[in-house]
């Protein structure tokens, strides 16, 4: 069961031909009230991500609104709560949309470490 309160992050991917569709969806974030922010899109990998990605916030309440949303795109996604093991989030308690993308799991703060990067906000990266 979601906590309805929880904090989560969706990684919306896209490579080239699909930089169109993930900007006309983040754009479509942006209006959308449930969505706390929604990242700039990088065209590049960034943090554990290795390819172009940008990232949106939200509540669990969100969860299943935003997921339908990703799917209807077509594009690849990464859901995850915002706990604090940072490598269980990205991995054991994510859920893909899509083709996973290979992860740099190598960059992901241990267990019980938040290396002084905002977690839930305006600056993860």
């Amino acid at each position: 069961m979601i906590d309805p309160r929880a904090p989560y992050h969706a990684h919306i991917y896209y490579d080239d031909g699909e930089r169109a569709a993930a900007a006309a969806l983040r754009a479509d974030f942006g209006r959308d009230d449930a969505i706390l922010f929604a990242g700039q899109m990088t065209d590049t990998g960034v943090g554990p991500h290795t390819i172009a990605q940008y990232e949106v916030h939200f509540l669990g309440a969100a969860v299943p609104a935003v997921i339908a949303k990703i799917e209807a795109t077509g594009l690849r996604a990464l859901v995850h709560p915002l706990t604090d093991n940072d490598l269980a989030d990205h991995t054991t308690l994510a859920h893909w949309i899509g083709e996973p993308v290979e992860l740099d799991v190598t960059v992901l703060d241990p267990p019980g470490v938040n290396q002084g990067i905002a977690r839930f906000g305006v600056s993860d990266f």
